[in-house]
């Protein structure tokens, strides 16, 4: 497995941090994990639900001071 890739958001707000996942998603190999830094409170409610949508995993969401760590799986 390889380490974990951040992309860092946290100067964007919605829906900044959701293409920005978007993009990285698309460079990522499947099965990589990547986590998304976001000081933008919808995005821990946005990314979840796209990554449902879309069918890559989601793992977890964790408060952070004033932002969130947002980490999903790419499985396609």
């Amino acid at each position: 497995m390889s380490e974990r890739k951040t992309i860092d958001a946290r100067g964007s707000f919605c829906p900044g941090p959701l293409m920005e996942l978007i993009a990285g998603i698309k460079l990522a190999e499947v099965g990589e994990e990547l986590e998304i830094l976001s000081g933008d409170r919808g995005s821990a409610e946005d990314i979840p639900a796209w990554i449902a949508k879309v069918g890559h995993e989601y793992i977890k969401t964790d408060k952070i001071d004033d932002y969130w760590s947002i980490i999903v799986k790419k499985t396609k």
